[in-house]
């Protein structure tokens, strides 16, 4: 691997986990507004950070 190449991975695995991070940050936020609601919130936290991480995977392996 090039060194611009190794520079594009860092920046896409850093701004998945910074993704991630934000979706379960707000996803914890709601569930402290609204606990009976936690069950529908963690579903769709799961489901936000497995596509934010399948995008990431998909551009580590396109860079």
């Amino acid at each position: 691997m090039d060194i611009p190449e190794i520079v594009g991975a860092g920046l896409i695995v850093i701004g998945a986990g910074l993704g991630i991070g934000r979706i379960g940050g707000s996803a914890m936020d709601a569930i402290a507004r609204q606990p009976e609601a936690s069950g529908k919130i963690q579903t769709a936290m799961l489901i936000a950070a497995a596509l934010i991480e399948g995008i990431g995977f998909a551009a580590l392996f396109a860079a």
